[in-house]
């Protein structure tokens, strides 16, 4: 059973490489055997990062550009032979409250999630049909289901803003309509909805506010950023082979009350 969740010999992409989540699941499928390739837009925080993963002894390189440019995307990825694995992860946001949102927000956010991952699928598509069984992950959020509860938030800059949860709602519905464009392909398309994953800085800066996250969930705490690495593996090998259209949730019940 164990061979069904190696990825020796396959190449993956990580859009948001180096940033929380991003490296919990860029490790995962470095230890599975994968050659990953590390995206990102910032030169300098990706090669640090990649240099630490070389150090680990993981076959790994980075290509930086901006996966909300879809010409930069188109460019990159039509002129690979071969993908086996893709991960669409990256977002990119500025936290506003309601009454200073506008247009161009929600634009660079769907920009940066819904367009990006559908302009890679699509300009992959023959680097994943030469994949034999490859494989697309979306990574979506538990607020792409229910709203932020506002009671937990006591500080504004907390809370999930308005652009966050419909761009993951998109995108959950996006994977769907992939998985069936591409399900004569032999490219399975699944989505992964994280819940409250905190980063240690802002669980020790603010401990009263990830208790109120942790009283959310059924687990009663929060998640551990390699608690991604499982269900991320999980989709992205042989280990998922008849799952496809999925959108797996990873948030310790907080959806399920």
């Amino acid at each position: 059973m164990s061979e069904l969740f190696r990825l020796e010999g396959r190449v993956a992409f990580v859009s948001g490489a180096a940033g929380h989540l991003g490296r919990a699941m860029t490790e995962a499928l470095c230890e599975a055997g994968a050659h990953v390739v590390l995206n990102g837009r910032d030169d300098a925080k990706l090669a640090v990062y990649e240099g630490e993963l070389l150090g680990k002894g993981y076959s790994v390189e980075r290509v930086v550009f901006d996966v909300g440019d879809a010409a930069a995307v188109r460019a990159y990825f039509s002129k690979l032979p071969r993908l086996d694995v893709l991960v669409n992860n990256a977002i990119s946001m500025t936290a506003k409250p309601f009454a200073a949102l506008e247009p161009a927000d929600f634009e660079k956010t769907y920009a940066s999630s819904v367009t990006a991952a559908f302009e890679s699928v699509r300009a992959a598509r023959s680097a994943l049909i030469a994949s034999d069984g490859a494989s697309v992950v979306n990574i979506a959020s538990m607020y792409a289901n229910v709203s932020p509860d506002s009671r937990i938030y006591a500080k504004r800059e907390q809370a999930s803003p308005f652009h966050y949860g419909p761009a993951k709602a998109a995108l959950i519905q996006l994977t769907r309509h992939l998985a069936a464009e591409l399900g004569p392909d032999k490219i399975r398309v699944n989505a992964l909805v994280p819940g409250p994953f905190p980063k240690d800085e802002v669980t020790k800066a603010d401990p009263d506010f990830a208790a109120r996250l942790a009283a959310k969930t059924m687990l009663g705490r929060t998640g551990r950023a390699g608690e991604i690495a499982g269900p991320l593996l999980f989709l992205a090998t042989k280990a998922s082979s008849f799952v496809t259209g999925a959108a797996i949730t990873v948030d310790g019940g907080w959806t399920a009350w």
